[in-house]
This record gives structure tokens, sequence and C-alpha cells, in this order.
């Protein structure tokens, strides 16, 4: 029987990697954009080229311009199908936007992921619910490790019990997280709560830098894309706090879409992974710039200010151990070069380089 799969941000990064990979499995896919991210962060931020993108590509893919604060017609997708898999990666997801409207942010976040989930618990109950949680629901924390000045990053000690990565372990509790951080901490909560009160299987999947070729890359949010851009083409970048030696792991969405994937066959209640791309995808601003550089060929035009984002992570390295031992056969695809040089292919095609 063909499997069905409701994604919400779904020309987004994340989502539409979702739809592309899961149609290629055999699912019908149900999409949800109302292109938010160009109200967000403006023009160059759209997604309506994704979105267009996929209606030509993906086979049996359905389509929805819903805002997913709109009960009434989420409530109507879950009447209108029945779903197998539901992937929630719709989000508002800037520190520096939410602080400019927080009420919108939490509706979107918070407000928004409870609508899913509560039509999930009511509609389809039997399905696998995944939602594409964030860090930064550890706020400021990581910032108290015992970090050390190197001349191009900070780092943690070798021999430190988060050297590999931060676990899950690790306290959301008593710190700075910035608005976003607590309205993807209070969705990342229910999430799980829905899955250990109700019996339902979820997972939040909390993860650091996601990048790849598909990603709308702006200043306030898209590391890695937006950096490319900018060395592409010549518009300056700015480094925001920390020397630029603050450190990011990055993971390709294609290897996050496999690892929902491999809960999907096998899930479990209310279950919460840090998720990202390890010591060997990790990277700070600095050293990335260096690989723009490399990678491209051309020179990056950067400037510095000595303002770091409320909230932000001095060093973050995600401890992949979790997810690992619950599904051995994952694994981590690029290092951060070979990040750099998947996105540098795709930004070459779209803006016409040679």
């Amino acid at each position: 029987m063909e499997k069905l799969a409701l994604v919400t941000g779904s020309a987004g990064l994340v989502g539409s990697e979702c739809v592309k990979f899961f149609s290629g499995k055999g699912f019908s896919v149900i999409g949800v954009d109302n292109n938010m991210r160009k109200t967000f962060f403006g023009d160059a931020a759209s997604v309506e080229w994704n979105k267009d993108l996929l209606l030509k590509t993906a086979p049996d893919y359905v389509h929805y311009d819903f805002d997913i604060r709109d009960k009434a017609a989420i409530e109507g997708l879950f009447i209108k199908y029945k779903f197998d898999l539901i992937i929630h990666a719709a989000a508002q997801p800037s520190h520096d936007w939410a602080a400019k409207e927080p009420s919108t942010d939490f509706d979107i976040n918070a407000g928004g992921t409870q609508t899913m989930l509560e039509n999930f618990r009511l509609h389809a109950p039997e399905a696998v619910f995944i939602f594409l949680s964030t860090n930064k629901v550890y706020g400021d924390n990581p910032n108290r490790l015992p970090l050390v000045e190197l001349e191009k990053r900070f780092e943690l000690p070798e021999g430190h019990k988060f050297y590999g990565g931060i676990d899950e372990s690790f306290s959301i509790d008593n710190c700075l997280h910035s608005l976003f951080g607590a309205s993807k901490a209070a969705a990342d909560l229910l999430v799980q709560e829905y899955g250990r009160y109700f019996g339902l299987k979820t997972a939040a999947f909390r993860c650091g830098c996601i990048t790849g070729p598909y990603h709308s890359g702006a200043e306030l949010h898209g590391f890695l894309s937006y950096l490319v851009k900018c060395c592409i083409s010549g518009k300056k970048y700015t480094i925001f706090g920390y020397k630029g030696k603050q450190v990011r792991d990055n993971i390709h969405s294609r290897d996050l879409v496999e690892a929902f994937y491999r809960f999907y066959l096998k899930p479990r209640p209310g279950e919460v992974y840090n998720m990202g791309g390890g010591r060997d995808a990790s990277v700070s601003v600095l050293e990335a710039i260096g690989l723009c550089e490399a990678v491209t060929g051309r020179k990056m035009s950067y400037e510095y200010a000595d303002r770091n984002r409320i909230g932000d992570h001095i060093w973050w390295i995600s401890g992949l151990s979790k997810f690992k031992s619950h599904y051995p056969g994952w694994k981590i695809s690029y290092d951060a070069r070979g990040l750099i040089e998947d996105i540098f292919v795709q930004q070459e095609k779209l803006t016409g380089n040679k």
C-alpha cells in the first residue's frame, strides 16, 4: 500500500529534501509552505523557486500554500488525508527576527507545532511525527564550557567529556535562549510530551547548522549558504562577534533526512536527538571563509561587527552517539569542505556563473 507523508516547510531546505527523498522511497507527499521565509528575510530568501522545482520534479507531490497557524486549514488536511508520516519543518528560524515580533515567533514555532501535534493525535495517531528542533534549546549554556581560544577557533580541551560533541544530557534550563530559542524549546517539549504522555511515535531532532545546495540563505539565517552566496557575488559578509572564531558543526540536509528515515522505520516515543555534522564537519566563521576562498578561487570581502547575536553559541558540536547507538547504519557523508563544494556548484548554476 502506498504511504503518505505530510511535510511542513516543504519548499525550504529540509522540507524540500524530505519531499525529494520520500518521493524517491515511493511515498506520496503533501507539502505545506506559504513562503514566510520571504516575509522574514526579504525577496532574496524566497523559496518560490524551490516550490516550482518540486512541482516539476517530484512525482505525486501536492502543494498547499497554508499557514501552519491556520487551525482550520491544518485540520482539514488531516481529515482529508490519512498520513503515515508527518515531518514538521516549518518555523520562524532567526534569533534576530524573533526579537522584532515575539508574538508572531511564538505563534508560529510553539502554537503552530501544538496545532500540528493535536491534529496528529486526533486524526493520525498511528503515524510517525518528526519535529525539526534546534540546538538553541540549550540557550547559552554551551558558552559556560571551558573553551580555549586558538588562532582561528574556540575549542574544548581534548579529553573533555563533550570534546566529541554535546549530548542530550546537557541542560536546557537556567540560561539565556533568545526568544527564538524559547519558542523552539516550548515546541520541543510539546513534541516530547505528546510522545511520552500519549505514547505517540514522536522525535525532536535538535539540529545545529543545516545546510545544502537548496538553501535560500540570508544574513539572518543560513550560515554556509549565505557565506558562499557572498563569496560568489562579491557582497561584503559581516561577522557578528566572538572574533569570528565561533564554531558550528554543519550537516547536509540529505544526511539529516536519511536520519529521519531511519527513525521512521524504527520509531520510538518521545525521543530527543542532538543532530549535526559532528567534529569533522565543524568549522569556525574564519575557517569557513578560508574554505570558501579555497573552493571558489575568489577572495572574500568581509567586515567584523563587535557584537554577537543574543543567545548565540561560541562553540557547538553535536554529540551523535545516542542516535548512532539507536540507528547504527546511519553516518555522515560530508566534511566541512565537501559541504561548501556542494553548495558552490548549485549556487553557480542558480546565478548562471560558469
